[in-house]
């Protein structure tokens, strides 16, 4: 059974190819591989079984076709110099035809038989005579290609407010619907400079924890809670989700913190949740409706 090796692509993007040739390979070993549409060159960036396995690589048939050589570098550094003349070139008759979008990246087919224009935009783009422009000017197969504002940053990476390198570009495969309720439930700001990524939309990440978070609320009594305590009864204002803890107002007005571990047991529930008898005697003073009616 041929080994199976995971390779670094453009963009940070890496994929698992079969190495059936028995490729004598070393981790940074430039190769070439067989990618969607032709060959391409990439980086070997993981080859031990045990740590392939761990990745679930799953039904592997591209291969990898051999070691780089000096010609194929050559071809390589032919690419990235294309690259940068297409992409001024595009940008310049973007800005001539007048048309609304944001040209990304520019990707030269590593045999030069095609050149692909990444772009993004907030409509469709009638860009038709652009494409006959860029034909005539480099003269090969040329292909444009509308791309969210996350796949844009998920090509050019980058670094987040975290510090490390975008999760998109580097481990997250799909990208899963994130929404201000998230943030909510995180009791996080909702300061856009502070919950949005770099692409513009809400972090990724307000996504990894909500379940723990979700937990403690459940967990926490909600606000307007009664609590009885040595102190009396104490009534809930607010939680702190993230310290796990409460915030409790006395009879005259004063707030006292207190960690979940020291709360009384629960359930909790909010007053006016239920059909206690306090809270019957509290909207008016009626009986309780398991009791039978005062008999005149």
């Amino acid at each position: 059974m041929a080994d199976i090796v995971q390779v670094a692509l453009r963009a940070s993007h890496r994929e698992f190819f079969l190495n059936s040739r028995n490729l004598w390979l070393k981790l940074r070993d430039r190769v070439i591989v067989q990618a969607e549409h032709g060959e391409t060159i990439g980086d070997v960036f993981l080859k031990d079984p045990q740590l392939v396995a761990l990745k679930r690589p799953g039904t592997v048939t591209r291969e990898i076709i051999r070691k780089v050589t000096e010609e194929d570098l050559d071809q390589e550094d032919h690419n990235h110099a294309l690259e940068g003349t297409a992409f001024e070139f595009c940008r310049d008759r973007i800005e001539f035809r007048d048309l609304k979008m944001d040209l990304s990246e520019v990707e030269v087919a590593f045999g030069g038989h095609r050149i692909t224009f990444y772009f993004s935009a907030e409509h469709r783009v009638d860009f038709r005579e652009l494409v006959k422009d860029l034909a005539a000017r480099f003269h090969t197969r040329i292909e444009l290609r509308q791309i969210g504002v996350r796949d844009q940053a998920k090509r050019l990476d980058g670094c987040g407010p975290c510090g490390r390198a975008f999760c998109c570009s580097t481990w997250l495969k799909d990208f899963h619907p994130v929404t201000l309720k998230m943030a909510r439930e995180q009791q996080l700001s909702l300061n856009p400079s502070k919950i949005s990524g770099a692409c513009g939309r809400l972090l990724c990440c307000l996504a990894y924890e909500l379940t723990s978070y979700r937990d403690s609320h459940d967990r926490l009594p909600p606000p307007g809670t009664k609590l009885k305590t040595g102190k009396g009864v104490l009534v809930v204002t607010r939680t702190e989700i993230f310290q796990e803890a409460v915030w409790l107002r006395d009879n005259e007005g004063g707030e006292h913190r207190v960690a979940y571990a020291d709360l009384p047991p629960g359930p909790y529930h909010a007053c006016g949740d239920c059909h206690c008898k306090d809270n019957e005697k509290g909207n008016g003073g009626g009986a309780a409706p398991d009791e039978p009616p005062p008999q005149g």
